[in-house]
């Protein structure tokens, strides 16, 4: 007997309030209740350019980026369930966790935080997520 394939709706999540994609990949994916988010660098969507700053700064602006796709796609983030944390440096890790603990003050997502070599643009840090979709 062969198994009949589910229709899933995939709805790919564009806004002009987080920066554009810098290659081939979108902002974000919703399929049915799940939004799949795009890494977000410390790009101000309003220049397109990295801001100044330092891991505090830069962990800001990644998690207001996060957060306008989030709404873009019908999630919040209250409704991230988990998220994946890159860091240039492992170091800076208990400055960005007080900006991310800013955001995330209630119930917050399972979460993953790893050291990598880079980042898209020299970033110190790049935050994904995947949520649900109210």
């Amino acid at each position: 007997m062969v198994a009949s394939k589910k229709n899933m709706n995939k709805k790919i999540i564009q806004t002009e309030s987080a920066p554009a994609a810098i290659g081939p990949y979108s902002q974000a994916v919703a399929a049915a209740e799940m939004v799949f988010t795009a890494g977000q660098i410390p790009v101000d969507p309003a220049t397109g350019k990295m801001i100044a700053g330092g891991i505090t700064e830069q962990t800001r602006q990644v998690l207001q980026n996060l957060e306008a796709v989030l709404t873009a796609s019908g999630a919040a983030l209250e409704s991230v369930i988990k998220t994946t944390v890159y860091l240039q440096d492992m170091t800076e890790f208990a400055a960005m966790n007080q900006v991310y603990a800013e955001f995330f003050t209630q119930n917050p997502p399972a979460r993953s935080t790893v050291e990598v070599a880079g980042l898209p643009l020299l970033a110190r840090v790049e935050i994904e997520a995947i949520a649900l979709r109210q």
